[in-house]
């Protein structure tokens, strides 16, 4: 039997009731969501109407799935990856791939630490590892810079060193799809925005023209059965949806 992930930046809850119904809605046959900017127990002032407990308002609508929270910031903003209950995990982790935890200097987002988040698990024989990922922000477009460059280098080191089995990579990378940023990540794996001639990520939510920032990067070997950018308007970017083997 197949498996279904669905990968969203949330935007801090901003769009609440409907982000709550999708979810909800979701939940119906999604084995893995992941989440980024994610807030719990947060004290920030500077990004506007967040729900400042996102991780424990997205928990109760999740009472079948068991949640794992991985902080950038302590009382701010992380990664939240929640498992349908029955798929069991071997390892479970975050590494930082840019700066470190708690490493914000007064509100000045640009330093805010970025971390993958990452599960590990077996299903029918296979080994799977799916990564969680909000690439770094800098205020100034997302082009390459020396910091995403690095970025990308660090990540690919640890799918070398430690991924397992079939691989997939998902989340906001904050970047534009043709950087050096993303080709670092796509050598070797199979780019799903690409294959799908994708042209957006973004609902109408987002204002600026730059409509890429979400992808799907996969192992060659993983059997690809459905990816599809949704259109539900529950967050400034569109849910990804990818079903596997």
């Amino acid at each position: 039997m197949s498996l279904k992930l669905l990968c969203l930046n949330t935007a801090g809850g901003f769009v609440r009731n409907e982000l709550r119904d999708f979810i909800t809605k979701q939940t119906a046959d999604t084995d893995i969501f992941c989440f980024q900017e994610i807030f719990d127990n947060a004290h920030v002032t500077t990004l506007g109407d967040i729900d400042q407990n996102l991780y424990a308002t997205i928990t109760k609508s999740l009472s079948d799935y068991i949640g794992y929270y991985a902080p950038s910031q302590d009382n701010d903003e992380g990664l939240a990856i929640f498992v349908k209950t029955g798929l069991n995990l071997s390892e479970v982790g975050n590494v930082f791939v840019y700066r470190y935890r708690n490493a914000i200097e007064g509100e000045n987002r640009k330093t805010l630490g970025r971390n993958l988040q990452y599960i590990q698990f077996t299903k029918n024989h296979q080994e799977y590892t799916v990564i969680n990922f909000h690439g770094l922000w800098n205020g100034d477009g997302k082009t390459d810079t020396r910091d995403r460059l690095n970025q990308s280098r660090k990540i690919k080191e640890f799918i070398k060193t430690r991924a397992k089995g079939k691989i997939i990579l998902v989340g906001d990378f904050n970047l534009e799809p043709n950087t050096e940023s993303i080709a670092i990540l796509e050598k070797g794996m199979r780019n799903l925005i690409k294959e799908n001639n994708i042209t957006s990520t973004r609902s109408h939510l987002y204002k600026w023209p730059n409509k890429f920032a979400d992808y799907a990067i996969v192992s060659s070997d993983l059997q690809v059965i459905r990816f599809e950018v949704l259109q539900d308007v529950v967050s400034d970017h569109l849910p990804l949806l990818l079903e596997f083997n």
